[in-house]
């Protein structure tokens, strides 16, 4: 039975504010008429009366509505992020040091949390889910063992935390795109099909995996861009597009030229667990506005890693797609684009005006 309780009505907020739940903070904030200040429901404030109180589903609102935060506020809402910052960083280092994935239920026992409260805490301090962070830890430390060791490919998969190999063969599909002694051998046996062709931007080169595009990239020399994709797998089998292959191209270019009709393809994106967070995020962006460096920072729950943001939109890999063009410095200038500033400055351009339209 579900015992959780959803802030929604006036009464479960009152109720909340009177025994300052602390849980009740992020679900909704509460004003009082006569002083103008607006508090979290865990506020250690005095209670104030009832038919002084009304209430608001963020501190947005509330402000919106003349009401400005209480000093509390500032000083809690910097403990409570410190406090959120080290309980997501506590998980992280439990799922890291764990010889096989932990339970949602034992990480949430570990932090002292409900299993609710906890994922949730979580993904929205990291921006990945408990599970998605650990399998996405896991293939960063298969990657590490297979391109490190010397040994065999099945001391790899027991270094990175198997414990059988039935149980890693299921999932090493997800996990690398190809059979763990093609990723070794730098791609061999893994097929990539690809074709390059123009489109309003340059030249474009499309790659797809068994698993789904694995490359878009833009330049001004096509031959470039197939040395680019053969240096990121240098012994895979690349095999020109037919007519089939041809068309899902013609596909991709029109996305290229509005961005706003959306990519109905599979996507295979592979990175570290950084990285894809950072790229979750970036496509949650929608057409038409961007963010910032520390904005994306901020959203993946690392506020202080602009820099690694930074890199990780330069290591895309697949253009457009995984909208690293949406992401601009502080100030709204341009920063620098995998693929020319003036690639990001005509694609952040059309999209503008596609929404304008």
């Amino acid at each position: 039975m579900d015992t959780t309780i959803a802030y929604e009505t006036e009464d479960e907020r009152w109720a909340a504010v009177q025994a300052r739940d602390a849980a009740a903070d992020g679900h909704f904030v509460y004003a009082v008429r006569t002083t103008g200040v607006y508090c979290r429901p865990g506020s250690t404030a005095r209670c104030p009366k009832r038919e002084n109180v009304e209430f608001f589903d963020s501190a947005e609102e509330a402000e919106a509505a003349g009401y400005r935060p209480s000093r509390r506020i500032h000083d809690g809402e910097a403990g409570a992020a410190a406090e959120r910052a080290a309980l997501a960083a506590r998980a992280c280092r439990l799922i890291e040091a764990s010889e096989t994935p932990p339970s949602l239920e034992d990480l949430a026992a570990e932090i002292g949390m409900s299993p609710f409260h906890f994922h949730r805490l979580f993904k929205a301090e990291t921006g990945l889910t408990p599970k998605a962070y650990s399998s996405a830890h896991r293939a960063r430390r298969l990657r590490e063992e297979l391109n490190a060791s010397k040994a065999s490919v099945t001391d790899a998969i027991y270094g990175a935390g198997f414990n059988s190999s039935s149980r890693f063969y299921e999932a090493s599909g997800q996990l690398l795109g190809m059979p763990a002694r093609d990723y070794r051998a730098g791609g061999a046996g893994a097929v990539i099909r690809f074709a390059v062709g123009q489109c309003s931007l340059g030249a474009i080169l499309v790659a797809q995996s068994q698993r789904g595009i694995c490359a878009i990239l833009l330049g001004d020399d096509p031959d470039a861009l197939v040395r680019d994709l053969q240096d990121q797998l240098p012994k895979a089998e690349f095999i020109g597009g037919d007519s089939e292959f041809e068309q899902l191209v013609a596909e991709v270019v029109g996305f290229i030229e509005a961005p706003s009709i959306g990519l109905r393809l599979p996507l295979d994106v592979q990175g570290t667990a950084f990285q894809e967070r950072v790229w979750r995020v970036l496509r949650e962006i929608p057409p038409g506005t961007t963010a910032t460096y520390s904005e994306i920072a901020a959203r993946i729950g690392s506020p202080k890693a602009v820099r690694a943001v930074a890199r990780a939109c330069a290591t895309n890999h697949i253009a457009v797609a995984v909208p690293c063009h949406r992401v601009v410095r502080r100030d709204g200038n341009l920063a620098g684009y995998r693929w020319g500033v003036d690639r990001k400055r005509e694609l952040l351009n059309r999209e503008a005006q596609e929404t304008v339209l």
